[in-house]
């Protein structure tokens, strides 16, 4: 009985929604083309705004990482490159504050070891 009287209640809000809709655009077309266009758009809006604002995808997440890496990488390649032309120069000598910023700060790795079963199957091998 329940869904009965949903159905007719729902089915009813649908007819009326189409009669307005009908009667709207007999009634004046432009009207009702630009309202469905500003509708459009303003649903387009409120899209991109929460799109933009929602939470971080796990895509963003390792683009950052990425990025941070990169900059890492950079900045690496940039001091082994600042040490050999000093090496290289006449001078060959650098001063003690030079010195004390090549001190490099150790990151922990995050790796694990999967033990296999490699060894356990070639013991096995020759009784096929």
């Amino acid at each position: 009985m329940n869904n009965r009287t949903s159905l007719f209640v729902i089915g009813g809000l649908i007819l009326l929604a189409i009669i307005g809709i009908i009667s709207s655009f007999s009634t004046n077309p432009a009207r009702f083309i630009q309202g469905i266009a500003v509708t459009v758009l303003v649903c387009c809006v409120i899209y991109f705004v929460v799109r933009k604002f929602s939470v971080s995808s796990p895509q963003k997440k390792e683009q950052r990482a990425f990025l941070r890496a990169a900059r890492k990488s950079k900045k690496r390649l940039m001091q082994k490159s600042g040490e050999s032309n000093t090496k290289n120069s006449a001078l060959g000598t650098l001063s003690p504050l030079k010195r004390g910023n090549k001190i490099r700060r150790k990151t922990s790795a995050h790796l694990t070891v999967i033990e296999g079963k490699k060894g356990k199957n070639k013991k096995n091998r020759a009784s096929f």
